[in-house]
């Protein structure tokens, strides 16, 4: 098939970012393994003030990868890891890689049901969870077959003064396993690594499978995305080439979860990748993240947007001096127009010399495929497609490219693009479809525009679209337009489902600090949205709140509103 040239506009405005890159055909472990070898006294990463080198670190990996072998775990085999941002973590993610078997990312405060669906769809042989939730592991274990349980905790992974003082204050609160229970503790794991004897890694490649992510379920029932080794080194080397702020021996605070692709490959992988230390938060916490930024200094932050909100909030950031950042970066979710003016302005009040940059991406890429430049930053974009990533936009439902400007489905090609959905071919292939040119691009189910300079502007999921009397109406830019207001801290738009229009649009609001949900504020907010918003697309309703509902990794939940409105509960 002969394929056809393809068009990237974005590369003229690149500056010193390099067109392409050579990709290795080897494993995570593998690269930051030559990463040991050249930084080894670097720090690789920092947790509770313990910092443990790359040189340990690798050691660290060999060790646990050995024990994996005593286990049985061999190449190819699945190991669910329910854990947050702890040594631990790091440590069984790489040693895994490091014998070719596949991570299965799941978040440690995922319901019981969740769990087993997990466990179950991944085919797990063996999972590794935190000791204050083996409760709903020993409760999935009733549904599925889990030969081997791994149980550790943060008492694990500190040195003896830390555990007592871990253990006076939180460590009492969690409940006791049975001795006779059926797990292996994280100690007595480590150990049998003494009986593992001969070669235990894999001579694993680029395109072999690495972990599974799990979506978010915000659109149906969850889908575990299978990713290569390539889509993760990939991304690191487009990441910190399309960033150019970091350098081996800085530091990035790691608290986006390692579920998440955003927090896995950017926060972790991508720092390791080039010596980078990571400081890993386990949970993030308003007040505790702001004493981190004071005392760590990190070189680089990264998070969803809720999460610079919050920053601009903290009153204990007052006067903090932020002049060490040399990167910031937002992704997860849509970064409001407002909010990047408001935390840009926050950066320079703290003598930040650096602006935030929003990303874009799926977990189907890892995560992000597009920045917003550092230099040419244009309002409303989400920015340029990463080196050897190809952006295109198509019209819903069908292959055809549109004219810049004109709004369509988002498809992206290129080396971070997943294999595939695991036990869901049909849904692969809705996703995954080659076009005319004879590629296959990844259709992400969100709808965009690009300028005739190839910057990309992002629209909104296709699915929460909003459709009111034949008129298609986008949340994303009502609620940018709401956000705006003197009177709003944020908002969340849905529809509601109407006999007439089909659906109608309501807008739930949260108020800013010391602003009074009375009647004449609700008032202003209604004739502001009228002097900014069409007729059609109007709020029939303005509903003021305290919060709004949060989806794990600090999303707003618009199913749960959505949910709420459109089945109300049956008195």
């Amino acid at each position: 098939m002969n394929r056809i040239q393809l068009k990237a506009p974005w590369l003229r405005h690149y500056g010193v970012v390099p067109h392409t890159l050579e990709y290795p055909d080897k494993s995570m472990f593998d690269m930051i393994s030559e990463t040991a070898a050249k930084y080894p006294s670097y720090d690789a990463y920092e947790f509770m003030n313990q910092k443990t080198t790359f040189i340990s670190f690798i050691k660290e990996v060999r060790i646990c990868a050995r024990a994996f072998r005593a286990l049985g775990i061999r190449e190819g085999d699945k190991v669910t890891i329910c854990l947050p941002n702890l040594p631990q973590t790091v440590i069984a993610f790489y040693a895994l890689n490091a014998i070719g078997a596949v991570a299965t990312m799941v978040h440690p405060l995922s319901s019981e049901g969740e769990i087993a669906f997990f466990l179950k769809d991944s085919q797990s042989v063996a999972a590794i969870c935190m000791d204050q939730f083996y409760a709903k592991f020993q409760s999935a274990r009733t549904q599925v077959h889990l030969p081997k349980l791994i149980v550790t905790g943060v008492k694990d992974a500190l040195n003896l003064p830390l555990r007592v003082g871990y253990y006076l204050t939180q460590g009492r609160k969690i409940n006791k396993i049975a001795k006779d229970a059926d797990i292996i503790w994280w100690n007595d794991f480590l150990t049998m690594a003494n009986t593992h004897f001969g070669p235990f890694t894999a001579n694993a490649k680029g395109k072999d499978p690495a972990a599974i992510l799990y979506s978010g379920g915000t659109t149906g029932t969850s889908k575990g995305i299978l990713l290569s080794n390539l889509n993760f080194n990939a991304l690191a080397m487009q990441t910190f080439a399309m960033g150019n702020c970091l350098s081996p021996g800085n530091s990035m605070l790691s608290v986006m979860p390692m579920f998440h692709g955003f927090g896995l490959g950017v926060c972790i992988h991508t720092a390791l990748f080039y010596g980078v230390k990571c400081i890993l938060v386990p949970r993030f916490n308003v007040k505790s993240y702001g004493e981190l930024l004071k005392k760590k200094r990190p070189n680089c932050i990264a998070g969803v947007p809720t999460l610079f909100e919050a920053i601009t909030r903290n009153p204990d950031m007052e006067g903090v001096d932020l002049s060490y950042l040399r990167g910031v970066f937002s992704g997860g979710d849509s970064l409001s127009v407002e909010l990047k003016r408001k935390f840009d302005a926050f950066l320079v009040a703290h003598h930040a010399s650096v602006p935030i940059r929003e990303g874009y991406g799926t977990t189907e890429c890892v995560t992000a495929s597009c920045l917003t430049p550092y230099h040419n930053f244009r309002e409303g974009s989400i920015g340029l497609p990463f080196p050897d990533t190809f952006y295109k936009i198509v019209s819903s439902g069908t292959t055809q490219e549109v004219p810049y400007g004109e709004t369509g489905e988002i498809c992206i090609l290129g080396p971070t693009v997943m294999i595939e959905y695991i036990n869901q071919p049909e849904e692969t292939a809705n996703t995954l479809k080659t076009h005319e040119d004879g590629y296959t691009w990844l259709h992400t189910g969100d709808l965009g525009t690009m300028d005739e300079d190839g910057y990309v502007y992002f629209k909104q999921r296709i699915k929460r679209m909003i459709i009111t009397s034949g008129y298609n109406v986008y949340p994303s830019q009502l609620e940018n337009m709401l956000d705006a207001c003197e009177h709003v801290q944020m908002s969340c738009v849905i529809g509601v489902k109407d006999p007439l229009k089909m659906q109608k649009v309501k807008a739930f609001v949260v108020l800013k600090d010391g602003v009074q949900p009375t009647q004449k504020v609700k008032d202003d907010i209604m004739a502001y949205a009228k002097m900014h918003i069409a007729k059609y697309a109007m709020p029939y309703a303005i509903e003021i709140r305290e919060s709004l509902p949060k989806t794990l990794v600090g999303k707003i939940a618009y199913t749960v509103l959505e949910k709420e409105e459109n089945e109300p509960t049956q008195g």
